[in-house]
């Protein structure tokens, strides 16, 4: 398995907004130095389903089912 990446959050909004205006997949991932195509469809789905406060989450620390961030503390 590669080495995992984090991606800031501006960068993950700029790929959306580029998606959004048209721009081909592979233009975007190769002007944000994007890994990976799924990275940028999770995102998307994010987005789309209005969970922007998943583009804050650590790599590898998902949400599980009704597990958003108004639970961490618990």
């Amino acid at each position: 398995m590669g080495k995992r990446v984090s991606y800031p959050t501006d960068v993950k909004m700029k790929a959306i907004k580029m998606r959004l205006a048209g721009v081909p997949v592979k233009e975007v991932l190769k002007e944000l130095n994007i890994r990976n195509k799924t990275q940028l469809k999770t995102w998307m789905k994010w987005y789309k389903a209005g969970e922007l406060h998943r583009f804050e989450q650590p790599v590898g620390k998902q949400y599980s089912f009704g597990k958003g961030p108004e639970y961490e503390n618990e």
